[in-house]
């Protein structure tokens, strides 16, 4: 199975995504692709806080913050890919990036996990309501998530919104957990203090 899981900044979506990936993989093994650069102290911060969250489940971690079609993770495990707005901005503008093959290169990143693995969780963020015109390379940049999102949207198996750590699916379900009213993500609470 294959689930695309989006929300926004602090909604939960990253406990939901790993809660989710729990639940599927069963005995199988968990790869978490973590795609931020290390750039800075405060990327340092998120990074800690991702991993000291994710403690005690099982997850072996992989970086690729860019050439994801490079990636080779073990067959038939379960893999969590966090997120796609590292990797959209990292391919586009680190000097390692694919430039203006992102895109290109992401799908085929993301198709090569899916033939591998028995079961994906791609999180990604829901930056598209912030009512500004942008140009330049943010447009780019925003436009280049959006046509992943539409074009990961119609290859995957459910599609799932976090809003206030609840899940909502737009598209296929997800037997393994709840969902629906009443349904929320027990890791959900870890982002509500920074």
């Amino acid at each position: 199975m294959t689930v695309l899981v989006i929300g926004g900044a602090a909604s939960g979506k990253s406990a939901c995504a790993e809660e989710l990936l729990c639940a599927l993989s069963g005995g199988t093994e968990k790869v978490y692709i973590a795609t931020m650069e290390r750039r800075g102290a405060e990327a340092e911060v998120r990074i800690a806080r991702h991993r000291e969250a994710r403690a005690g489940h099982g997850f072996r971690t992989l970086e690729r913050p860019t050439d994801l079609p490079g990636l080779q993770v073990p067959v038939g495990s379960a893999a969590l890919l966090e997120d796609l707005g590292n990797l959209c901005a990292n391919e586009l503008y680190s000097p390692t990036g694919s430039g203006a093959g992102a895109e290109a290169s992401i799908l085929r990143g993301i198709e090569n996990l899916r033939t591998r693995c028995a079961h994906v969780v791609i999180v990604s963020n829901e930056i598209f309501c912030g009512g500004a015109a942008y140009r330049g390379d943010t447009l780019s940049y925003l436009r280049l998530l959006a046509r992943l999102h539409r074009e990961l949207a119609q290859r995957v198996d459910a599609v799932c919104e976090v809003v206030c750590g609840v899940p909502l699916y737009y598209k296929g379900n997800c037997p393994a957990v709840t969902q629906g009213p009443g349904a929320v993500c027990k890791g959900a609470e870890r982002f509500a203090n920074p």
